[in-house]
């Protein structure tokens, strides 16, 4: 028998972890993705190695995008202090930072992260790292397109925040 009143959905904050409410579905992706990146395979069965001038100029590119990710990710986790998190549900209490890493991409730790994923692929010389990195690219895109509308709902200056500032890759994207 109907009531005819609807169910509101549950609170994120107090819904279980295997619901994915607040978005831990993304974060068990991204730790594959991580484990892949850093220990997975690199090269398939049969696939020619770079060549020697290629892998040099790849290696020293690498290196320089995982110098420039580092302090971009480090910058980002320490302007969010103690309201840092992994899920993309912001946490209770949480401010919205715009300075430092936030005045130059919004998710300066996926920034961070997805120029070291690229640049640790280019340093290894590895086809499938580069895969694991545009992998990581497109969900980290859609868990901040998730983690925006949580952050546009709480906070009022966000979509002009949005609007001045790029997602993912500085002054690009």
């Amino acid at each position: 028998m109907s009531t005819g009143a609807t169910r509101r959905p549950a609170d994120p904050r107090t819904a279980p972890w295997w619901r994915g409410a607040r978005g831990e579905y993304y974060v068990a992706v991204q730790m594959v993705l991580f484990a892949l990146i850093a220990f997975g395979p690199r090269s398939w069965p049969g696939a020619r190695p770079w060549g020697p001038t290629v892998a040099n100029v790849a290696g020293w590119i690498g290196f320089a995008l995982i110098l420039a990710g580092a302090p971009l990710a480090l910058g980002g986790l320490l302007a969010l202090g103690r309201h840092a998190t992994a899920l993309p549900y912001p946490v209770d209490g949480a401010r919205l930072v715009q300075t430092g890493a936030y005045a130059i991409v919004r998710h300066p730790i996926y920034a961070g992260v997805i120029l070291m994923s690229l640049g640790w692929g280019l340093y290894r010389t590895s086809w499938l790292v580069l895969l694991y990195a545009a992998a990581l690219f497109v969900l980290f895109d859609l868990k901040s397109r998730r983690e925006e509308a949580w952050l546009a709902e709480r906070f009022a200056e966000y979509p002009e925040y949005q609007r001045r500032v790029k997602k993912l890759l500085p002054w690009v994207y």
